[in-house]
C-alpha cells in the first residue's frame, strides 16, 4: 500500500527561518514600507513614531514571535499587488508589551530587506 504524504506549509522550521531572517534584516535596519500612508496611520493609532521607533517596535515583535504565532494561510498567501506580485506574505499575531496590544503584522522578505506590509492592533481573534 502506497502512502502519499502532503507537506503542510509553512513548517515550524520554515517559519523559524523566516523569523530569523526578518530579525537579521530589521536589526541591520534594512526595512522598507510597502504602504507607508497606511502604516504611518496605524502607528499613530498605536502611539509610536515610524521615524524614531519602528525598528524598536519590529525588534520587540520579532523577538517575541514564534511559529505558534503564525496567523497566515497554509501555504502562505502570495501578494496580488503589482509591486510585489506572487511574493509570499508572512503574517503573525502576537502580544506586544511595548504597545500594550495584540499586534497583527505582515511582511515579506526580498533580497536582504524586510518589507513591512501592515502592522496594526488585532481587530479579531487571529487578525
Amino acid at each position: 500500500m502506497k502512502m502519499d504524504f502532503i507537506m503542510v506549509r509553512p513548517s515550524h522550521k520554515e517559519l523559524n527561518g523566516k523569523l530569523q531572517a526578518a530579525l537579521e534584516f530589521v536589526h541591520a535596519n534594512r526595512i522598507k514600507l510597502v504602504e507607508p500612508e497606511a502604516i504611518v496611520n496605524d502607528a499613530t493609532i498605536l502611539g509610536y513614531s515610524i521615524e524614531h521607533e519602528l525598528q524598536i517596535v519590529l525588534l520587540d515583535l520579532l523577538n517575541n514571535t514564534g511559529p505558534e504565532h503564525y496567523a497566515g494561510h497554509q501555504p502562505p498567501e502570495r501578494s496580488y499587488e503589482t509591486l510585489i506580485r506572487d511574493l509570499e506574505l508572512w503574517t503573525f499575531s502576537v502580544m506586544c508589551t511595548r504597545l500594550s496590544s495584540r499586534i497583527y503584522y505582515k511582511f515579506y522578505l526580498y533580497g536582504k530587506t524586510f518589507y513591512l506590509v501592515s502592522l496594526h492592533a488585532c481587530t479579531s481573534q487571529g487578525k
